[in-house]
């Protein structure tokens, strides 16, 4: 297995915790979705992928249909998608994915949570070039052979596809190949699960417990934050 499943293995012991806080994530997605591409998701690619992650985690569809109809109000503000880069303790790298109305709230949290925790938050480059920028489908394992599907869709940009026992059929890609990807994959009928991006650490780093504990404190002030959508480290789990 290669780096994406690892990767994958050792973040399904930090999902999402709070339903809530999944449901305000996803929730963005939408306003971010609808704003760009229209509320229709079947002329919205962008859109039909956040719906399927919605039903990944259970949110009520009346969610999903409320938050549609909020972001198609014109009135109403957009997030903008903003990349936080800097250093933990330890000299761990650290990317945070933001969604937000207000940058100027979201750059002082995010800096005051590096200096309160002995981290230093860097320029825009200092440390995205050590991850992977990737994308993943996530789909059912009945009546499919990955190695045969990974085959097929090498031609698309396929680097991974594994099975997972718990969550089925796992296909990992460039960032770039997410929409050839899931034309595919539709094209041939296959239910999506859920699909996301998702920046693999080239390199980690092996801390003692006691230094472990120094960059888990910054990284769970982080993630608390309600602009933060995801969390990225070079640190080994």
């Amino acid at each position: 297995m290669g780096r994406a499943f690892e990767f994958r293995k050792a973040r399904k012991m930090k999902r999402w915790s709070a339903m809530s806080k999944a449901f305000t994530r996803i929730g963005k997605d939408i306003v971010m979705a609808v704003k760009e591409g229209g509320p229709d998701p079947d002329s919205n690619s962008r859109l039909r992928a956040v719906i399927q992650n919605a039903k990944s985690v259970n949110m009520p569809k009346d969610n999903v249909e409320r938050a549609i109809k909020r972001a198609s109000d014109k009135s109403l503000g957009d997030y903008k998608e903003v990349l936080f880069e800097g250093y933990a303790p330890h000299g761990i790298a650290i990317l945070v994915e933001t969604a937000t109305d207000n940058n100027t709230r979201t750059v002082a949290n995010i800096r005051s949570y590096f200096n309160k925790c002995n981290g230093n938050m860097g320029t825009s480059g200092s440390v995205e070039f050590m991850f992977d920028h990737t994308c993943n489908f996530r789909i059912p394992a009945a009546g499919i052979d990955p190695e045969e599907l990974e085959l097929e869709l090498i031609d698309f940009g396929a680097e991974e596809v594994f099975v997972d026992e718990e969550d089925g059929i796992l296909i990992y890609a460039p960032f770039e190949s997410f929409g050839a990807i899931q034309k595919e994959l539709e094209s041939r009928g296959l239910e999506i699960l859920s699909s996301g991006f998702e920046r693999i650490p080239q390199v980690t780093k092996q801390l003692t417990e006691e230094e472990a504990a120094d960059v888990e404190k910054l990284l769970e002030k982080i993630e608390e934050d309600d602009d933060v959508q995801n969390v990225y480290h070079s640190m080994q789990e």
